[in-house]
């Protein structure tokens, strides 16, 4: 396959290697992404990646203006960081399971807390990352959860 013929399948450096190395054609799927993390500089990198992928994001600083949108429709996937100003990632995650609301949910983190991952995975959490986090690791982490979604 020559590059001419993948522009239109194009979704991103990950697609594009997969389809030159194996041949395969990409079939996009876009799903809504959800990306919640305080610090402005991963919402953004987050959310281009993402976008690069095809995928329709929504950027949030906080869990607590998360959860408010909802009211407005809910994301397949969530992406979402631990340590926030208000509520946790953690927090976030028990409000949803107290609402009802199930979310393919993938959490990121910058700490290397020992029961952080048992936690998140206890709370739903179908992936578990810390940053920095790879863009492969990513976009695998994204197509698992939604893969998984209840």
């Amino acid at each position: 396959m020559i590059d001419s013929e993948l522009a239109p399948l194009d979704q991103g450096p990950i697609a594009r290697a997969v389809v030159q190395r194996l041949g395969w054609f990409v079939v996009s799927t876009r799903l809504l992404i959800a990306v919640v993390d305080d610090e402005e500089s991963v919402r953004r990198a987050l959310g281009r990646l993402l976008r690069s992928a095809g995928h329709e994001v929504q950027c949030y600083a906080s869990g607590i203006e998360f959860l408010s949108s909802l009211s407005n429709g809910r994301p397949e996937c969530l992406v979402l960081d631990v340590h926030m100003p208000g509520l946790s990632g953690f927090d976030v995650l028990a409000r949803l399971r107290a609402d009802g609301v199930r979310l393919a949910t993938i959490v990121i983190t910058g700490f290397d807390e020992p029961d952080a991952e048992p936690r998140a995975a206890r709370l739903g959490a179908v992936k578990f990352l810390r940053k920095p986090v790879r863009e492969d690791e990513l976009l695998e982490a994204v197509d698992l959860a939604v893969s998984a979604k209840p």
